[in-house]
């Protein structure tokens, strides 16, 4: 019995690394399916709504426009923002070269001989081209956002149907268990990005405010940044703070403003994102940091930007599936943040 069980766990786990692999080389196609399905289950309850006033297929279109035009907004949002950064290195360049030469020669006036290898060899092109291949790659999301307006348009037009199917009898008794689940997972993903979409607006606002008043330049398109980022868990407040305070440094030539600023956007980031946003989501949405970390990481190692903002979406759909099965109800014991899981209900 001891052999049988070692060899279902061996085939489970290299079940799950080949459909990992799958996942990983079919990015071009997965990727923009899961989006979509996430992007679904957020505007379902709007075209049902509206299809009560108006037909089905007017109710799609109009969900599918406001839908296209929020997501095409927030990608240009980053587009636009590091687009204006890239610009703004290509022609400052050279004060981050001499930063760089000064601060290198204070360590190693301070016995750090290995600054001087580097000194020889530092060019901060690579900077530059980190800036414009961001940029680039958010503005080559056309052929992502064309896949996801045909999954999210097929999609919307089979909601109801599939969830007739869950309901036959042939379907049961995983049927209705899915589309508990479904509910679920629904209900938290639209509590989950109504705040963080509150969040992220109010995080941008803030810090374009604090740019100005810090005449730090480009304060638009840091705030732009830091409002599309904040939908990336931990990585995107990082990445939002620590290129101001770079180019701070180069602006003000001063490690101290350099300091404050850095200070300042961290605050900023911590009573938005680890002070209210908490409190606005509530202990149902409760999840494990170090859960959230990983799935964010990981997400963005296999599937890149898209990866980044759906890692924490699909890390909920795991739970609530984890936790309507009594084999996996552990699982999501161990991935919650919080005491209870909820496994049915929803709107």
């Amino acid at each position: 019995m001891a052999g049988m069980g070692d060899s279902r766990m061996i085939g489970s786990v290299a079940t799950g690394i080949l459909v990992l692999a799958l996942l990983y080389v079919a990015q071009s196609i997965f990727a923009p399916l899961i989006f979509s399905l996430f992007v679904i289950a957020l505007v379902w309850p709007c075209q049902a709504a509206l299809q009560r006033w108006m037909p089905k297929l007017l109710a799609l279109l109009i969900t599918l426009v406001v839908t296209m035009v929020v997501i095409v907004a927030i990608g240009s949002s980053v587009a636009w923002g590091f687009g204006k950064l890239a610009q703004w290195l290509f022609l400052n360049a050279d004060r981050f070269q001499a930063i760089y030469v000064n601060w290198t020669d204070w360590l190693e006036g301070q016995g750090v001989a290995v600054a001087g290898p580097l000194a020889d060899r530092f060019d901060v092109t690579w900077l530059v081209r980190f800036v414009q291949g961001m940029a680039g790659r958010l503005n080559s999301f056309a052929g992502f956002t064309l896949l996801v307006f045909i999954f999210i348009m097929l999609g919307l037009l089979e909601v109801e149907d599939f969830n007739a199917r869950l309901l036959m009898p042939a379907a049961q008794p995983y049927g209705e268990r899915i589309l508990a689940a479904n509910r679920v997972i629904g209900a938290k993903l639209r509590r989950f990005m109504i705040v963080r979409t509150f969040a992220s607006i109010l995080t941008g606002l803030v810090v374009w405010l604090f740019a100005l008043g810090a005449g730090l330049e480009l304060a638009a398109a840091w705030g732009a940044i830091a409002f599309a980022l904040n939908y990336i868990p931990f990585l995107g407040p990082f990445v939002a703070t620590a290129l101001p305070t770079m180019f701070a440094i180069a602006q003000f030539d001063s490690w101290q403003t350099a300091i404050i600023i850095f200070t300042s956007l961290n605050v900023i980031q911590f009573i938005i994102g680890s002070y209210l946003e908490p409190r606005l989501t509530g202990a149902s949405l409760a999840i494990s940091p170090f859960a959230v970390i990983f799935a964010v990481f990981f997400w963005s190692f296999m599937w890149g930007v898209s990866g980044a903002f759906i890692g924490v979406p699909m890390l909920i759909a795991f739970i609530v599936y984890c936790a309507g099965t009594p084999s996996g109800k552990w699982v999501a014991t161990l991935l919650s943040g919080g005491s209870r899981i909820e496994t049915e209900g929803g709107p």
